[in-house]
């Protein structure tokens, strides 16, 4: 995190965030999925709709596709939940 991003708070990777994403998968992490690996949280990638598994499962695939593709802010894809996760500031964004 930085204060060059003008206003405080503002993450400035927030520009990838793409309001009409899809769920490519929304019946589990895409990756887990295709190697039939088990997951424990889901996140949303909110540039290209990837769904991955969070950094508590085995494999991270969210965290792997935002580092392969550069597509940093994912959001919580779990029922009940609302917040984004901006990997390269490593916070909430």
């Amino acid at each position: 995190m930085t204060a060059a991003w003008g206003r405080v708070g503002q993450d400035p990777h927030l520009t990838f965030v793409r309001d009409d994403v899809v769920p490519r998968t929304p019946e589990g992490c895409e990756d887990c999925l295709r190697i039939g690996s088990p997951w424990v949280h889901l996140r949303l990638c909110l540039t290209c709709g990837h769904v991955g598994c969070c950094d508590s499962s085995p494999n991270r695939h969210a965290r792997a596709h935002a580092g392969l593709v550069g597509h940093p802010i994912i959001r919580s894809f779990e029922p009940g939940e609302n917040w984004r996760w901006c990997y390269v500031d490593e916070a909430l964004a």
